[in-house]
């Protein structure tokens, strides 16, 4: 197998930040010039791309985020019940379950004190956005296409060759 220079050795480790590989030549020590062909030549061969790939996976492994727990915490979101975190009183209930927590994007506690003296409380729970949880999962089960095919198989129909002529 092919042997990667030290550029392109430093190319990979770039690549990995962002995965932008016009960034990530830049940031290797490639000319700004020819950033964006060399990012697609690096990507295009096979000892750099079964780098990445390696990469890519030993960072998976390490860190426990893969695609399934990012799917499984966007479901988390898009299905949660307001009612399964919050009472009336809009108060954490104490049996929630861990994963509806998880939903949980902020929580505000606002003492204010009354005519009376005595101190009344403001709480405010806000889940993270059910409908971008929703997109994100239809998305990747492929139910949405925000690309419009503008290609079209309309037959023509011709009735003789008299019609061609007027």
């Amino acid at each position: 197998m092919a042997r990667m220079t030290e550029k392109q050795k430093r190319f990979v480790e770039e690549y990995l930040i962002d995965l932008n590989a016009t960034q990530a030549a830049i940031r290797a020590g490639y000319k700004v010039d020819n950033a964006q062909q060399v990012g697609s030549e690096n990507l295009s061969k096979l000892v750099i791309r079964e780098a990445i790939e390696k990469a890519l996976a030993e960072r998976s492994r390490r860190t426990g985020i893969n695609q399934d727990r990012v799917v499984q915490e966007l479901a988390k979101i898009a299905f949660v019940k307001i009612t399964d975190v919050v009472n009336d009183d809009c108060e954490i209930l104490p049996d929630a379950d861990e994963a509806d927590l998880a939903a949980i994007e902020s929580v505000k506690v606002k003492t204010i004190p009354t005519k009376s003296g005595e101190i009344g409380v403001e709480r405010e729970v806000k889940l993270s956005s059910k409908l971008k949880a929703l997109e994100l999962l239809g998305k990747h089960l492929g139910m949405w296409n925000d690309k419009l095919d503008v290609n079209m198989n309309i037959p023509i129909i011709f009735e003789g060759e008299a019609d061609l002529e007027e």
